[in-house]
């Protein structure tokens, strides 16, 4: 005997539509001129990543070099920038314990910069430095003020 539910009956024809669909429809193209994408000036914020939950059942020689892609993704999707550029500090933090005993967390600060060089596939990089704590207890990414 095969276990297998009847198909489910389509619903009326008269039905209204789900509230999230109609308040798309009404949305549809009044939010400005904008290209559909987020701003891309500049920004600075203070973020903990947790190394030790992305490095999990990673093999012993492959976690530093593993830990310095994945603030590399963090990074990317934070700021939603290709460029990434990490400082030569935030790699020496990750790399102290050696290649396998990598820090658990690293608070790193965020800078979202405007490329200077004209040709430059992308109009701005993002550079990850870090930000040395006596402990990661409660804290909150914080916008920093660029003065």
């Amino acid at each position: 005997s095969s276990l297998s539910c009847p198909p489910h009956p389509a619903p009326p024809a008269n039905s209204p539509a789900p509230p999230l669909a109609r308040a798309a429809a009404g949305m549809a193209k009044v939010a400005g001129k904008k290209g559909g994408r987020k701003s891309q000036e500049p920004v600075t914020r203070d973020y903990t990543i947790h190394l030790h939950k992305l490095l999990h059942k990673i093999q012993f020689k492959k976690r530093a070099p593993r830990a310095i892609r994945e603030i590399r993704k963090f990074a990317a999707k934070a700021m939603t920038t290709k460029d990434v550029r990490i400082d030569t500090k935030l790699n020496k933090f990750v790399w102290s314990n050696g290649v396998r005993n990598v820090p658990t967390r690293v608070r790193v600060r965020m800078s979202r910069k405007r490329n200077e060089d004209e040709e430059a596939k992308e109009k701005t990089f993002t550079l990850v430095q870090h930000v040395p704590v006596e402990s990661f207890k409660n804290l909150q990414t914080e916008t920093v003020r660029d003065d």
